[in-house]
């Protein structure tokens, strides 16, 4: 599972679907986590090379709306351009996220999907802080 020295990401149990978890110093960091979190319910994200950026975009009434506008936003640019994304940067400002998401074509024969992610959902759906470190965690559709 790749690091980064301040930010991690973990999978959790739920029945059929997948929980994703991300952490970091920042709420932006715990974003970008959990969308790397919910990519390698996947695929694994060593695999994936930044060879395309794209550019996303969205907001939420609230830390939690936004997480979940945040996963179904990275969900649909991975269907509609038919790419894996293994690398994330997150900013949010006053319930508005730009981000940069840098992956390539999905490759069959090289990523060896493992499911399709659905879609983002509200169960365990929450953002919070524990022990100095932002927590950005809900359950996707697979």
């Amino acid at each position: 599972m790749p690091k980064e020295s301040s930010t991690d990401w973990t999978h959790f149990p739920h029945g059929a679907d997948v929980g994703v978890r991300g952490r970091g110093p920042t709420i932006g960091a715990a974003f970008a986590a959990a969308a790397l979190a919910m990519a390698a319910a996947s695929v694994d994200p060593d695999t994936i090379r930044p060879e395309s950026a794209v550019a996303i975009r969205c907001c939420g009434e609230d830390d939690e709306d936004l997480l979940y506008a945040w996963l179904n936003a990275v969900i649909f640019e991975m269907a509609t351009r038919a790419m894996v994304f293994g690398r994330f940067e997150v900013e949010i400002e006053g319930g508005e996220l730009k981000a940069t998401a840098w992956g390539e074509e999905v490759s069959l024969e090289r990523h060896h999907p493992a499911v399709e992610i659905k879609g983002a959902t509200y169960t365990a759906l929450a953002v919070n802080r524990e022990d100095g470190q932002w927590v950005a965690q809900c359950v996707v559709d697979v």
